[in-house]
């Protein structure tokens, strides 16, 4: 295999181009502490002058919108500066991790609209220099074999206000140290009947100085590897390596990795190989979101959505299914910036720019989700009109589409009420509405269910004089619906989604619960006799529309030949849900 530090000669060509226009486009970004840091660094020629990062997933799962965050950050400071940004994989515990979630982190920052050319790699791609790292180690008299149990190992580890003690084979010989590890590759003990240690101090100030564990014994299969290795390395010790080995220069972390820090450095100083520079930035905090492998791991296998890709998960491929697109993701990630403190951002601002890019791409299209049934008594039977509809206000290019329109139609059960409470301008009896691209209509009469009274259907008369781009389309009235013709419907399944927890902060439980106590079990919810318009048949997968007053909606996996099934992506703001909300709750009395 190629060393990664070696850089092709079209990568330093495109290195060129990168460093000719980041002087052109740097200048523009914002600042910040990491961006100050490499600004030094260039301005003293470390590193002679690259600026080389890299992303560094851990495949025992999908990434979220948290990763997210360090995909963007880390591309993004190659972007900036003309450098490079490596894709690699820290493959060092084979008894979690899956190529299944190798391929989807794959997927997943490609759909982000990264690219890391050739630069593809695994930990696993330096194991055999990673265990010679180990031997020189002992060698130097730097590590030894434990043979403590794990649980010793802890309990002589110390606390963080007493210091910890020295293991009784710290002071094993360098030849009974290597002949141990030598045996322990081999296969000849058991799962953690040694391990390789670090010795460094345990009477640290720093948890993560006292005698690290390099390596620990796992017969277990590794999804590259396959048998080959019966010993793995910890993370901590495979990390720095894998940096160094790759010619890294800043090495981006976030905070919980501070601590860590020294031992970082403390590796690389003892092998005396190239030192990238670790710097730690606070990690995204959601709102309404957990961002932790193992809990949404936990929601996975215990049921509470359906996979990894549920559109209520906030990762990245739940966030692509729902309908989010990587321009909403990236602006939203270089919005929220980096700090060095930790803080929630709340989920509205994902929304927000989610919302300002599917205003400026969807189609605007006519759906009805609760369909009430509307006859046009004076409207021809046997008539049906090719109305001209614009697909999108916010970009002509789109142009317009034809919709046909017939004497029976579909608009939203909530745009009717039979008693309508005051500021209620939709369709009541005796008022009038608009419909879009359309005519005004007025209720004459109401069609109740005998049994239930439930309202089943409305009569109403329309203006010929009024349709939408006519001579008299001008007279005003206040309030335009959107609607379906009943012949020319199609039915689709609606799949309205909200946040996934019912608190901003999900781990904000009584003593005794954990953060599935917050579950929102209105989270989703399926409506199965929805009506769109004729245009939408052939619809694919991914393609997004905003349905009229309703909200940005995206079509799902599931969408087959012979059923349409939408997810609300994301809802509009609706003034009027607000004001009957605040009147209901000033009478007390029921939405009729």
């Amino acid at each position: 295999m190629k060393s990664p530090n070696t850089e092709p000669e079209n990568s330093k060509k495109k290195n060129e181009k990168k460093t000719k226009s980041m002087k052109k486009t740097n200048s523009t970004r914002p600042s910040d502490f990491i961006r100050d840091i490499i600004e030094e660094d260039l301005s003293t020629n470390k590193y002679e002058g690259r600026v080389h990062t890299r992303f560094p997933p851990e495949p025992n799962g999908y990434l979220h919108i948290g990763h997210a965050k360090s995909i963007c950050l880390n591309f993004g400071l190659a972007a900036d500066y003309g450098g490079f940004c490596n894709l690699r994989f820290d493959d060092t515990n084979p008894t979690k991790e899956q190529a299944e979630y190798v391929e989807s982190i794959i997927e997943d920052v490609r759909w982000l609209g990264f690219d890391w050319e050739e630069r593809l790699f695994f930990a696993s791609d330096y194991y055999d220099k990673l265990y010679q790292y180990a031997v020189q180690l002992i060698k130097d008299g730097k590590a030894y074999v434990d043979s403590l149990s794990a649980d010793e190992i802890r309990e002589y580890r110390g606390t963080l206000t007493q210091p910890g003690r020295e293991s009784p084979h710290r002071n094993r010989s360098v030849e009974e140290n290597l002949n141990l590890f030598e045996r322990m590759r081999a296969g000849e003990f058991e799962d953690g009947a040694h391990v390789l240690r670090a010795k460094i101090d345990m009477a640290s100030g720093n948890l993560n100085l006292r005698d690290p564990v390099m390596y620990r014994i796992l017969h277990a299969t590794h999804h590259r590897t396959g048998d080959k290795w019966c010993i793995y390395p910890m993370y901590d010790f495979a990390h720095g390596q894998s940096d160094s080995i790759e010619g890294i220069t800043h090495s981006i972390c976030t905070l919980e990795f501070e601590d860590h820090r020294p031992l970082y450095d403390w590796f690389l100083d003892q092998l005396n190989i190239h030192h990238p520079q670790q710097i730690e930035f606070a990690r995204l905090n959601l709102s309404h979101t957990v961002l932790s492998k193992r809990k949404l791991l936990q929601l996975v296998e215990e049921g509470y959505v359906k996979g990894w890709d549920d559109p209520r998960m906030p990762t990245i491929s739940g966030l692509r299914r729902r309908g989010y697109t990587p321009e909403a993701i990236r602006n939203f990630c270089e919005r929220i910036g980096v700090a060095k403190r930790d803080s929630i951002v709340d989920i509205a601002l994902l929304e927000h720019c989610l919302r300002e890019d599917l205003n400026k791409k969807a189609m605007r299209v006519m759906a009805v989700l609760r369909p009430l049934r509307v006859v046009i008594d004076n409207y021809p039977e046997d008539q049906t009109e090719e109305l001209e509809a614009i697909n999108n206000p916010e970009d002509v290019s789109m142009g317009t589409r034809k919709v046909p329109f017939s004497r029976v139609l579909f608009i939203e059960q909530d745009d009717f009420r039979e008693v309508p409470p005051k500021k209620f301008f939709r369709l009541a009896p005796g008022q009038e509405v608009r419909l879009k691209h359309a005519y005004i209509i007025r209720c004459e009469r109401v069609v109740k269910d005998e049994k239930t009274g439930e309202v089943v259907e409305l009569h109403a008369s329309f203006d010929p004089e009024t349709k939408s781009g006519g001579a008299k389309a001008g007279r005003k009235v206040k309030a335009t619906l959107h609607w379906v013709s009943s012949a020319h419907s199609l039915e689709a399944e609606v799949r309205l989604y909200d946040h996934l927890f019912l608190k901003a902060n999900p781990d904000d439980v009584e003593e005794g619960s954990d953060f599935k106590a917050n579950l929102n079990p209105n989270s989703l919810e399926i409506l199965t006799s929805c009506k769109v318009e004729p245009n939408l048949a052939g619809a694919k997968p991914g393609n997004k529309y905003q349905f009229l007053r309703l909200g940005y909606f995206c079509v799902d996996s599931d969408t087959s030949d012979e059923k349409l099934v939408f997810n609300r992506t994301v809802s509009l703001y609706d003034p009027w849900a607000k004001i009957e909300k605040e009147q209901l709750s000033r009478s007390g009395a029921p939405r009729s």
